[in-house]
């Protein structure tokens, strides 16, 4: 625990270096943009502002993510930053339709920029994206909170190349239409960022399988430690970047008394730890035997409601439920 408190104060700290950095960026680019009539320095300043958004989304994420599960939510706020890089998904995603609309218009409207100003803030946004950018990279590999916060400021330099790139045709040539060609490329580039965080974060708030871990490998795996016969009920799901999680039904040979079940139950655990990095499991053991193995993914399925005699639905436990959907748990 102490290690990932640690990794969550780096982290913090990281994040808090990026903020001040992208701040500082957002208030040249919306003075510059402003200053230079130049639509592509405005559509990165509008990158820029939603990077303080992500940025700080993220950070809240983190200290939500310290604080203690509680009776009413038994795995903490370990999800928030799930949630928080779905949310950032969502608002660079319709940012990029705004740049994009707007760069449409001036496609056939061109409109005049100071090239020589644009191209100078837009060095110095660049210098700030990739400080920033520096900050986040040793942990956008394995933390998909840093990883949306990442592809914001990584993004962000790469508008900033362009905006560069295309203060410099403007200044030697006048060819105005290239600021709003710009604002469409930046465009371009955060559809695709955002595209890739909100199909991550989706598929974990889906309760999907991590991504690279294979069902079948893993029921394999469980049945070759010794004593295992049968593996059934089985669920893996992430929580949140660094914690993945597995439930199962395991049935054990007959000739495994009571006491080594025990054994069997934390040899799989710790395989399942070491070989997959699952460190939270729910293991149930069993000795039934089955003539017939039951599936290794069980279906799930809603729980029962009758009417009673004023036509209300009621579930078997008595209380009424609206025309919602109800879910059963395992058993």
């Amino acid at each position: 625990m102490e290690g990932e408190a640690h990794l969550d104060q780096t982290i913090a700290g990281r994040f808090k270096y990026a903020i001040v950095l992208t701040a500082l960026t957002l208030v040249a680019e919306v003075v510059g943009g402003i200053w230079t009539n130049s639509l592509a320095l405005l559509s990165d300043a509008a990158h820029v502002f939603l990077d303080i958004f992500a940025l700080v989304l993220s950070l809240v994420a983190i200290k939500l993510a310290a604080f203690p599960a509680t009776d009413t939510r038994t795995f903490g706020w370990h999800r928030a930053e799930v949630f928080a890089s779905f949310i950032n998904g969502i608002t660079v995603f319709l940012m990029a339709l705004g740049i994009f609309y707007e760069g449409w218009h001036r496609l056939f409207d061109p409109q005049e920029v100071k090239s020589l100003p644009m191209f100078i803030i837009a060095v110095i946004g660049l210098v700030m994206n990739l400080f920033a950018a520096s900050a986040l990279h040793q942990h956008s590999h394995d933390d998909l909170n840093v990883r949306s916060a990442f592809l914001h400021v990584v993004g962000d330099a790469a508008a900033s190349v362009g905006v560069i790139a295309g203060g410099l045709v403007m200044y030697f040539t006048d060819w105005f239409v290239v600021d709003a060609v710009i604002s469409i490329c930046i465009a371009f580039v955060i559809f695709w960022g955002a595209w890739r965080v909100l199909r991550e974060a989706s598929h974990i708030l889906l309760e999907g399988v991590p991504r690279g871990l294979s069902v079948p490998e893993v029921v394999e795996a469980i049945h070759a430690v010794p004593g295992v016969n049968h593996v059934h009920n089985l669920n893996i799901w992430t929580i949140c970047s660094h914690i993945l999680a597995l439930s199962a039904h395991v049935d054990i040979l007959p000739e495994y008394k009571e006491e080594r079940q025990a054994e069997v139950l934390r040899a799989i655990e710790e395989m399942l730890m070491q070989r997959y990095h699952i460190s939270h499991t729910t293991l149930q053991a069993e000795c039934t035997m089955c003539i017939e193995a039951p599936p290794v993914i069980k279906e799930l399925r809603h729980r029962p409601r009758v009417r009673d005699q004023h036509g209300h639905h009621h579930d078997d436990g008595g209380h009424a439920h609206g025309p919602g959907c109800a879910h059963g748990h395992h058993h």
